[in-house]
């Protein structure tokens, strides 16, 4: 049995095209089978709470967390999930997290 989400979405992405953008996940036909990933869009600005600004800790490991719990959820596959990271990285960088942050957040 196939729930009513599934057959709404093969209808739209099959009436669409190959992709389409739904709040914040890229459902994409790939030769029938629908895949997901994170959808960033074009003009939002990589912005998170910046490191240096007087904020809890709690407060950056929680943004990280949501990022990564987001990856998760919406990657259909390895290599998606592994390019939601790097663009993770480039985004955490732009707002001033330490290299040694971000290594240390994504990888435990």
């Amino acid at each position: 049995m196939v729930p009513y989400g599934t057959i709404f979405f093969k209808r739209v992405v099959r009436q669409i095209g190959r992709s389409v953008p739904f709040l914040d996940v890229l459902i994409e036909n790939r030769k029938g089978t629908l895949t997901t990933s994170v959808y960033h869009k074009e003009a939002a600005k990589l912005y998170v709470v910046p490191f240096g600004s007087d904020h809890s800790d709690d407060v950056f490991r929680n943004t990280v967390d949501t990022a990564i719990t987001r990856a998760v959820r919406y990657s259909t596959t390895l290599s998606e999930f592994e390019e939601e990271i790097r663009q993770m990285k480039l985004m955490f960088l732009y707002n001033e997290y330490s290299s040694r942050h971000i290594h240390r957040w994504l990888t435990t």
